[in-house]
C-alpha cells in the first residue's frame, strides 16, 4: 500500500532496495519484481522495501558520472588533467552544463587520486563510465602517464647475530 501511495517508483525504473539493484519490472500488492542487470529476476516483498531506504536512479533525468582515477607521482599532473578534461569535453554523451570537473581527492600511497565527475543524461550513464575509463588508460598510456597500482617496498635488515646464525647453517 506505502508503494502504491508514495510511488517512489516506477515500471522501468532502475532501483536499489533490500539490497537488490535492478530495473522495476512488476509492482503488485504484496511484492515487486526486479530484473537484474544479468537478467536475473529477483521477487522482493513489499513490507522490506518499504523498511529500507530505496534508491531511485531513474527519478532524475540526469546524473553525475564519478570516476576515481590515480596519477603516478612522478608524471605531470597538469598534462593528467588536461588529458581527463579533454576527454570529457569531446565526449558525445557528456553534458556542458553543469561543466565537467577534475579534482585531486587524495595523495595516497602509491598515488595522486582524482575524482573526475560528468554530467549526462540518466541512461547514458553506464556507457560513458566505460567509455572514460578505456579512454583515460589508453590516452595516458600513450602519453607515457601511469596510472599506479598499490605496491609496497620490503626492506630486510640482518643484525650480526642472523649472519652469523646463517652461516653457521649453510
Amino acid at each position: 500500500v506505502m508503494i502504491v501511495i508514495f510511488r517512489p517508483f516506477t515500471l522501468g525504473d532502475v532501483v536499489e532496495v533490500a539490497g537488490q539493484s535492478g530495473k522495476v519490472e512488476e509492482i503488485r500488492i504484496f511484492s515487486t519484481f526486479i530484473v537484474t542487470g544479468d537478467n536475473k529476476l529477483v521477487i522482493i516483498p513489499n513490507g522490506q522495501i518499504t523498511s529500507d531506504s530505496i534508491i531511485n536512479h531513474s527519478a532524475k533525468p540526469e546524473r553525475r558520472v564519478d570516476i576515481p582515477m590515480g596519477v603516478g607521482y612522478d608524471d605531470d599532473l597538469k598534462k593528467a588533467r588536461s588529458i581527463m578534461m579533454n576527454i570529457m569535453e569531446q565526449h558525445s554523451l557528456i553534458l556542458e552544463t553543469p561543466a565537467p570537473s577534475i579534482l585531486l581527492t587524495e595523495l595516497a600511497d602509491s598515488s595522486v587520486n582524482f575524482a573526475v565527475r560528468a554530467w549526462v543524461n540518466a541512461e547514458d550513464f553506464w556507457g560513458v563510465f566505460f567509455d572514460m575509463n578505456e579512454n583515460v588508460y589508453k590516452t595516458f598510456d600513450q602519453e607515457g602517464l601511469n596510472i599506479p597500482f598499490p605496491q609496497s617496498d620490503v626492506h630486510v635488515h640482518y643484525s650480526q647475530q642472523n649472519i652469523e646464525h646463517e652461516k653457521a647453517h649453510s
